[in-house]
Parts: structure tokens; C-alpha cells; sequence
């Protein structure tokens, strides 16, 4: 992949972070770096006042740094800043962030010279890996600190994953034949102002997200057919009379889903019910919605992925450098609680059906708690507090990140966006999501038994058989624990992706 500060997408980056798809930087993108360059160089010459190249930096910006201390203020401000917290990113999210960044920096605002990119560039594909705690930015000026913790890499300090091992960085670069640099004039600050950290972490959930958001419709089809529900309220014509894109989207994948089912048929003559149950009969708006949010995030993704994020910015056509706030997390931010909120509702809808398959008042002619022997097997029962228990922490996870605020660097940056903590909390919140839908799928799979020989829709069908070649059929009371985990794994692989 050449990187020319183009706009990349959810799955271009995901083939770096997941994959081995080597990155260069541009040739044109080289030009702009170099123009950027001089410019800097140029300011160091004159002796010029510029933020970030000859001062302190947030409260101390008034104090000018003498020329012979200019690679020290810049190497002490990747080591001050290095103030990260916790458990390290992982390894995807790790690539990303360092994709995300030397693309930025690839757009030529940021007056760092051509080489310190490729350096980025070739850890990369040579999988040197930082390790990035996970907490500990708020946002703006960026994610300072996690940045940081990139930026020690390069300078051959700091921790990083290398070939399976965590080790000191200077022994990683050696062995994989590659030099530290050492951090000319504004180049510290350029590696360190932006919202990369967020976005990779943000991104990357978002992209699961959309998976989730289509398998929902997957386990809701399976759980319709189990309840031996009716799918009249996904005719087409309903959907036109209320056009967002994407509840046409989940009704006709529902309808997809549903054709040439036998249990549909079986009932559709003595069936006296009117309408089913919100849970299912709204699928295609509560689904449909949840795409609509996923998509406008992924769209603010995708510009913030070819934006320059950094302050100040070079101009090298006029020569300015202008301070600004482009490092500024909120439209992250405001994206990721957005993504949050609308998550933790698709789980709010597959609890309440997984409900309606386990509870006896509540399902159509099913076993109570879809055990074989009910008393003396509980069946799905204990898994329908699971996933209770899951959507309430998601509930808490979903208050927005964003609406906060705590001032930082003695008042000067007195409004930040908390995006990071948006970003984690949306990562958390994907993995309640995966385990509750797990959970609908495999209970509507148990229902299914009940309605054999009939077979559901098609597409249902093959969601059925997708998951019992992970988990059997549920014969007798045992711990549900491990199939849970299985068939949250494998849709976190993909598994059910092309349903």
C-alpha cells in the first residue's frame, strides 16, 4: 500500500492491522514531505519563534529553547510524555495506529523529514511493534500519550513486540536490521500530536460492529423461525414507504434469510396472531438504524484517516506555520459514543428474543428455558441472565465519553475530547455484543430442533448448520460457558459473514 495521505477505509486499513500487506510511503508524498521540510529548517536558520520548533510546549509555549537544545526539547517531550497506562494495545490495533499515522504525515503539514516516516514504515512491515499502554490520553492534543509510546520506538527506546517476544526497542531495530533516529527539529511533536491511538482502537471496533450489525439479523431470522413468527412486516413496500437505506438493507437481507422456509408455510393458514412482537416484527428499523449509525461513524473515519491532525501545521507553499486544533478528538468522539449507544440497543433487541425463546410465557409451543427434561434440566435458562447481565454492562459502558470534560496542562488545554475513552469503551461494548448474539444464535439453533423435520428459510438454514459444526445440539444440561466462547470466537473470525 503507497501511502499518499489518501482517505483509507475500515477494511484497507484492517488488511494491514490483521494482515501482512507491506506500506511505503508516495513518491509525490516524499515531495510534499521534503518541501515541509525546509521550511522548518529554514525557521531553525533564522532563529524565527515558532510553537513546537523553538518554545516549550501547552503552558511552558512562552519559554524560547535555545538552537543547541532544539533535538533535546524534542527528544524530552517523547520521553515526558511516554505516560501510558494499563494493559498494551493489542497488535492489530498497535499496525493501525501506526498505518494511521504515517499516512497523516504523509499529507506534508507536518514538517517531519521524509526519512522518520520510512522508519515508521518499516517497523511495520518488519511487525516491530511498540507497546502502547492503553489509557491515558484525553484526547487533544491528541493522543499524546499513547503516540509517545509509538514514538520511543523509533528512537530505539521504550518496549516493543518483536517476533513473538517483548523487548527493549534498540534490541528489536538491531535485529531487524533497522536504525533509530534521532528526532530533528519539530519531529517529536509531529509524531505526537493526532488521534491515531483513538481511531485505530475506535476503527477497528467499529468494523466489528458492522459485523455484528448484519449477524443480528441473522440470529433475529433464526429466532422468528424457532418462535414460528411471521416475516409480513419486512414486505418490501413497507420499507418504501419509510426509505432509510438501512432499514431496506435489514429487511431484505431478513427476507433473504427467510425464503423457502417450510416452518413458515407449516403455519401460515391457522396462525390467528395479527402482529409479533417488537423484537420482531422492528428488526428492520432497530437493525436498520444501527446501520445507518455505523456507516455516518465509518464515514467520519474515513476523512479523519486522510486529515492532517497535527499543530502546528507547515505550508510550504507560503511558508507559514499556523497554530491550530486539528489534533482535536470530538468528531471521533461524538462517533465513537454515537457507535456505543447504538450497539449496546442491538443488544437491548437480541436479549429481549432470546427471552421470548427461553421464556415459557412467551414462546410458541418450545420447551420452557428450551430444555429437554424442564425441572429437571434448566437448559438456556442461566444463559438468559448471561446475557442480561451483559447488555447491563453495556448499558453502563454507553454513557457518552464525550460529554465530560477535565482540564489538562495548567488550564491551557482547558477543553478535551476524551476520545480514547470512547474508543476503549466502544471496544468493550463489541465484545458483549458478540457473546449476546452468540447466545441468540445458539438458543434459536435449539429452537430449531423443536421444529423438525421442517426447515427454516435458506438462509437460516445455513446459519443453523454453520453453528452446529461448532456446537452440538443441546441434549442434556452441561456448561455453556465454552460454546459461548467458541461461537463468539468464530464470529469474531468471520464465520458467519456471508450469510
Amino acid at each position: 500500500m503507497e501511502l499518499n495521505g489518501q482517505t483509507l477505509s475500515l477494511s484497507q486499513i484492517a488488511a494491514v492491522a490483521y494482515g501482512d500487506e507491506r506500506v511505503r510511503i508516495a513518491a509525490t508524498a516524499r515531495t510534499r514531505m521534503a518541501a515541509s521540510r525546509k521550511v522548518i529548517d529554514d525557521i531553525v536558520a533564522r532563529e524565527d519563534v515558532v510553537y513546537g520548533v523553538n518554545t516549550g510546549f501547552g503552558k511552558l509555549a512562552d519559554v524560547r529553547i535555545a538552537r543547541n537544545e532544539i533535538e533535546t526539547l524534542q527528544l524530552n517531550l517523547v520521553r515526558s510524555h511516554a505516560c501510558g497506562i494499563g494493559d498494551p494495545l493489542s497488535e492489530p490495533e498497535v499496525r493501525a495506529m501506526m498505518l494511521l499515522r504515517a499516512n497523516v504525515l504523509a499529507l506534508g503539514f507536518s514538517g517531519i523529514r521524509p526519512e522518520t516516516v520510512d522508519l515508521l514504515c518499516e517497523m511495520l512491515n518488519h511487525r516491530v511493534h511498540p507497546v502502547v499502554p492503553e489509557k491515558g490520553s484525553v484526547g487533544a492534543s491528541g493522543d499524546l500519550a499513547p503516540l509517545a509510546h509509538l514514538a520511543l520506538g523509533l528512537i530505539g527506546e521504550g518496549e516493543v513486540f518483536f517476533d513473538g517476544k517483548r523487548m527493549p526497542s534498540a534490541e528489536a531495530l538491531k535485529s531487524a536490521k533497522l536504525k533509530p533516529t534521532r528526532l530533528a527539529a519539530k519531529e517529536g511533536l509531529a509524531l505526537l500530536n493526532g488521534t491515531q491511538a483513538m481511531h485505530a482502537v475506535g476503527g477497528l471496533s467499529i468494523l466489528r460492529a458492522k459485523r455484528l450489525s448484519t449477524l443480528a439479523d441473522v440470529a433475529g431470522a433464526m429466532t422468528l423461525e424457532g418462535l414460528r413468527d411471521t416475516p409480513a412486516a419486512f414486505d418490501e413496500r413497507l420499507q418504501d414507504a419509510r426509505p432509510h437505506a438501512g432499514q431496506k438493507a435489514a429487511a431484505a437481507h431478513l427476507r433473504s434469510l427467510l425464503e423457502n422456509s417450510e416452518i413458515r408455510e407449516s403455519h401460515r393458514k391457522d396462525d390467528l396472531r395479527v402482529q409479533d412482537a417488537y423484537s420482531i416484527r422492528c428488526m428492520p428499523q432497530v437493525h436498520g438504524a444501527i446501520r445507518d449509525v455505523l456507516a455516518h461513524c465509518e464515514q467520519i473515519l474515513e476523512i479523519e484517516s486522510g486529515s492532517a491532525t497535527d499543530n502546528p501545521l507547515v505550508f510550504a507553499e507560503t511558508g507559514d506555520v499556523i497554530s491550530g486544533g486539528n489534533f482535536h478528538g470530538a468528531p471521533l468522539a461524538f462517533a465513537f459514543d454515537y457507535a456505543a449507544i447504538a450497539l449496546t440497543d442491538l443488544m437491548n433487541i437480541a436479549e429481549r428474543r432470546i427471552d421470548r425463546l427461553t421464556n415459557p410465557d412467551k414462546s410458541e409451543g418450545l420447551p420452557a428455558f428450551l430444555a429437554r427434561k424442564p425441572g429437571v434440566e434448566s437448559g438456556f435458562m442461566v444463559a438468559q441472565v448471561a446475557a442480561a447481565a451483559l447488555v447491563n454492562e453495556a448499558r453502563v459502558l454507553a454513557h457518552p465519553a464525550s460529554c465530560d470534560n477535565v482540564t489538562t496542562s495548567g488550564g491551557k488545554e482547558d477543553h478535551v475530547s476524551m476520545g480514547m475513552t470512547g474508543a476503549l469503551k466502544l471496544r468493550s461494548i463489541v465484545v458483549l455484543a458478540e457473546n449476546v448474539l452468540a447466545i441468540e444464535l445458539l438458543a434459536a439453533a435449539e429452537a430449531l430442533e423443536y421444529r423438525r423435520p421442517l426447515k427454516a428459510g435458506e438462509g437460516v438454514e445455513q446459519a443453523f448448520k454453520a453453528i452446529r459444526q461448532i456446537v452440538p445440539a443441546l441434549t442434556g444440561d452441561r456448561a455453556l460457558s465454552g460454546d459461548i466462547a467458541q461461537l463468539a470466537d468464530q464470529i469474531r473470525s468471520g464465520k458467519f459473514d456471508k450469510l
